[in-house]
């Protein structure tokens, strides 16, 4: 069939938006009215010894508080926190270990920064409650509430948003489980089953990720991306996680260290097929890239 070009993501997407439902393009976030309707970026801040990027970096009170500084200032809405680590073949966790992990951070962030909106970056609903007593905003769920079947019930009792990843298997099986039968369709189906239980216990912020690296190879990375518009008709805001994963570094031949310009360019290109929430290691230059896409955006034809 005919490749697609980058170009044509734009046509994708006006037309993605007229043929889908009306998307709520607000989050509440503790009480805060979110505004997606001009993207917003999302800040990692790892509390995990082996993330394969930045893992180990901020341990201590000092890098951590730092690092959270440093990107609210650089424009980050967001600051998704984890302490289990997602890389493929990671080693599991207990959930004791992750809640003495991300825990006392929560504190710590919610103390010298008031009014942060902290996100969770977990698939355990334990942690999810503790974490949302302790005044996180909201939950990112890698599994989509598969790998705790209790997780969507915390999320609606809590009444915060909630985002859900699509993924396959778990972090050390899902390398391996990235057949599919159609792929953009299959992941849409799946959204489509995961919205409709999650709406049936209440939760009504919604946001989809659509998993890059999770479940998928690099040739299913970037079909998934050039499609990425197709998501649009779900009607729920979409978050794109493409910062310094191997689909950039493996293509260049470098390393994450050295992905951040390939990040910038995968993010311009999500933006286009549209996304509402860039998840990136690097603030400063995913807000420049949303500023540069914003004049795209207001351009006459």
């Amino acid at each position: 069939r005919p490749q697609r070009s980058v170009f044509n993501l734009n046509r994708q997407n006006e037309f993605a938006q007229k043929t889908a439902c009306n998307p709520m393009m607000t989050l509440n976030c503790k009480g805060q009215l979110i505004d997606l309707s001009i993207p917003k970026v999302m800040g990692v801040l790892n509390l995990t010894p082996d993330s394969f990027y930045d893992g180990g970096k901020y341990k201590d009170e000092k890098s951590i508080l730092s690092q959270t500084e440093k990107m609210l200032q650089e424009g980050a809405a967001f600051i998704d926190a984890g302490a289990y680590s997602s890389r493929p073949g990671a080693d599991d966790i207990p959930v004791e270990e992750e809640l003495r992990r991300i825990v006392p951070v929560v504190e710590l962030l919610l103390r010298h920064f008031p009014g942060i909106l902290i996100s969770i970056d977990t698939f355990r609903s334990k942690v999810a409650k503790e974490t949302l007593d302790a005044g996180v905003a909201l939950i990112n769920d890698i599994s989509a509430g598969h790998l705790d079947p209790g997780m969507m019930e915390t999320v609606a009792k809590a009444r915060v948003p909630y985002i859900m990843m699509h993924m396959k298997g778990n972090p050390r099986t899902m390398k391996d489980m990235n057949t599919y039968t159609d792929l953009v369709e299959d992941i849409r189906y799946y959204f489509s089953e995961r919205l409709a239980s999650a709406r049936a216990l209440g939760i009504h912020d919604l946001v989809i990720d659509p998993g890059f690296g999770f479940a998928k190879n690099i040739a299913q990375n970037y079909e998934l991306l050039r499609q990425l518009s197709l998501f649009s008709t779900l009607g729920v805001p979409v978050l794109a996680g493409l910062s310094r994963k191997s689909m950039i570094y493996k293509v260049l031949g470098t390393t994450p260290a050295e992905a951040l310009n390939g990040t910038t360019a995968l993010n311009m290109v999500a933006l286009l097929g549209g996304a509402s929430i860039l998840r990136v290691h690097d603030v400063k230059e995913a807000v420049e890239c949303v500023a540069l896409y914003g004049q795209l955006s207001d351009a006459s034809p």
